[in-house]
């Protein structure tokens, strides 16, 4: 006697649809003249900043002038004078008094100014989204046009975690008001460097 899964089983088999190819994707020249200026100003039209760097020195006296004497957090050695950077071995809760957390990005994205990073570039899942205002370090040139090149430069890389973050925490749901930094970074500010 056949089971009433195996039925199900048989009649989705039989009814499956036919194998389709996938369709090729254009090889895309949308921003691709002017990715640095689409991710500035997607950015800045999603509630972020970017601000050009010629290097970490413009950084460290950014994060002296808006953020000394707050507690501030970075991945990045070269920040050390300015932020904390052994602080990736405490627990989430540990890190509900950070006021600025400085990461860096794997790469960006000119179409919808998100930034890709993983689990090796955060430290900790929590940082990008328990600080009050979330700094990203990012090379111009390593800004895709769009999200065709950004899974594509993903392809087969293995991480653990990994997301993209476009701009800050937002949300509109709430009487038709955009309240920025509802579920987590008040700010975002992209340091672009080259």
């Amino acid at each position: 006697m056949v089971s009433s899964r195996e039925k199900i089983l048989q009649a989705v088999r039989q009814n499956k649809p036919t194998a389709s190819a996938i369709p090729a994707i254009p090889e895309s020249t949308t921003f691709a003249d002017r990715k640095v200026e689409r991710f500035t100003e997607t950015l800045s039209n999603i509630g972020g900043q970017v601000i050009p760097v010629r290097n970490f020195d413009d950084i460290i006296e950014y994060v002296r002038l808006n953020y000394a004497p707050q507690r501030v957090i970075t991945t990045l050695p070269e920040l050390a004078d300015v932020g904390e950077v052994h602080w990736h071995e405490v627990g989430p809760h540990e890190l509900a008094d950070v006021e600025f957390a400085v990461l860096i990005a794997h790469f960006g994205v000119a179409e919808n100014a998100a930034v890709w990073l993983t689990d090796p570039l955060m430290m900790h899942r929590a940082a990008p989204f328990i600080c009050q205002h979330l700094g990203v370090v990012l090379s111009a040139s390593d800004i895709m046009a769009n999200m065709h090149e950004a899974y594509t430069r993903i392809g087969a890389d293995e991480y653990g975690f990994g997301l993209f973050i476009a701009g800050p925490s937002k949300t509109a749901d709430i009487e038709q008001s955009l309240v920025l930094g509802a579920h987590g970074p008040k700010t975002m500010t992209v340091f672009l460097m080259g």
